[in-house]
């Protein structure tokens, strides 16, 4: 979910702000006259950037969909078919 604060009030909460992304995964959007900007934890961030690569791969999300549609029609392995009793 996203928060809308100005740079003001950005500037006077911004550990709890810090804290809020770190811990809550919250995102805030941060509004100054001269334009906006957008604070995510690093961890949203990379995971942001990891889903867009992934989607960048020719095929992928064909292939993904492919795939959820084999697990809904139960079209899978156990792991003994596929790996043999351990």
């Amino acid at each position: 979910m996203k928060s809308n604060i100005t740079a003001t009030d950005a500037r006077r909460d911004f550990f709890e702000i810090v804290k809020g992304a770190t811990e809550k995964h919250q995102i805030y959007r941060i509004q100054h006259r001269k334009g906006s900007v957008v604070l995510l934890s690093e961890e949203e961030y990379d995971n942001l950037v990891e889903t867009l690569e992934l989607l960048s791969i020719p095929g992928f999300l064909k292939n993904l969909k492919h795939s959820v549609a084999q697990i809904n029609n139960n079209e899978t392995y156990s792991m003994d078919e596929v790996f043999g009793d351990s």
